[in-house]
C-alpha cells in the first residue's frame, strides 16, 4: 500500500525486485494498470478493460531491486491518495525460449511457479514455451496491440476449448480454436487459430500461474 504524490515516487519495502506489477487507486474511481519487465517499464496495459497496449511516460518508470518507481501519472501516484500495488517475481526481462514452435522471450520464477511469456502469433495452430517446468494451471492472455478482451485458461475449468475473461463478467465461454483444444503440459501452452491468443503478427503477453 502506498500515498500518490504527484511526482516521482519510489515504492520500496517489497522484498524483491518485481517484474509484474498490478496497481489500482483505493481511493477514486481509476483504471487498473499493470507493467512487467518482459515489456518494459511504461509500456502499461488494463486488466479491467479490452485497452491495447499504451506507453505511460509518468506511470510506472523503473522496476528497482527493493520495489519500484513511479512519475507523475494521477491514475496510479495522485497526490494524498491511497494505491495499492500487487506485485510478482518473475526472472528480470526474460530470455529466448525455442521449445516451442512459436519462438517466445520467457521470464520464469520456477520457485514460485510463475513466468511471464511474449510472443508473435502466426495465425496457425502453434506451441509456446512458458519456462515453469510444469503445467501452468492459469494463464492470463492478452493480445498487446488490438482491444481484443483478456483470455483466461483455469485448469478447474476442465476443458480445454473452454476459457473465461479477466475483464468482463461473462460466464465460461468455448471456442476450440483458442487454445486449440489442448491442455498445456511442463514445457509449452497451446494456442489455436483465433485472434485472442494467435492472430498472425500480433503481438502478445502470458502470465503463467502453476499452483
Amino acid at each position: 500500500l502506498y500515498t500518490g504524490n504527484a511526482s516521482t515516487n519510489a515504492i520500496t519495502g517489497i522484498g524483491h525486485q518485481p517484474d509484474m506489477v498490478w496497481l489500482k487507486s483505493r481511493s477514486f474511481a481509476q483504471n487498473h494498470e499493470m507493467y512487467d519487465a518482459v515489456r518494459t517499464a511504461t509500456k502499461r496495459l488494463y486488466p479491467n478493460g479490452s485497452f491495447a497496449e499504451d506507453t505511460n511516460s509518468t506511470g510506472l518508470t523503473a522496476f528497482n531491486s527493493d520495489g519500484f518507481t513511479l512519475g507523475s501519472s494521477n491514475a496510479i501516484n495522485k497526490s494524498g491518495d491511497t494505491f495499492v500495488s500487487w506485485n510478482w517475481k518473475a526472472n528480470g526481462s526474460g530470455s529466448s525460449n525455442t521449445t516451442g514452435s512459436i519462438n517466445s522471450t520467457v521470464s520464469a520464477n520456477t520457485t514460485a511457479g510463475f513466468s511471464i511469456v511474449s510472443y508473435t502469433g502466426t495465425g496457425s495452430n502453434a506451441t509456446v514455451g512458458h519456462g515453469l517446468g510444469v503445467a501452468p494451471s492459469m494463464m492470463i492472455v492478452k493480445q498487446r496491440n488490438s482491444t481484443e478482451n483478456w483470455t483466461v485458461y483455469h485448469s478447474s475449468i476442465g476443458n480445454p476449448a473452454q476459457y473465461m475473461e479477466l475483464n468482463r463478467d461473462v460466464a465460461v465461454l468455448t471456442n476450440s480454436l483458442v487454445w486449440n483444444s489442448t491442455n498445456p503440459t511442463s514445457s509449452v501452452f497451446s494456442i489455436g487459430t483465433n485472434a485472442r491468443t494467435n492472430n498472425n503478427t500480433s503481438t502478445y503477453i502470458a502470465y503463467c500461474f502453476a499452483k
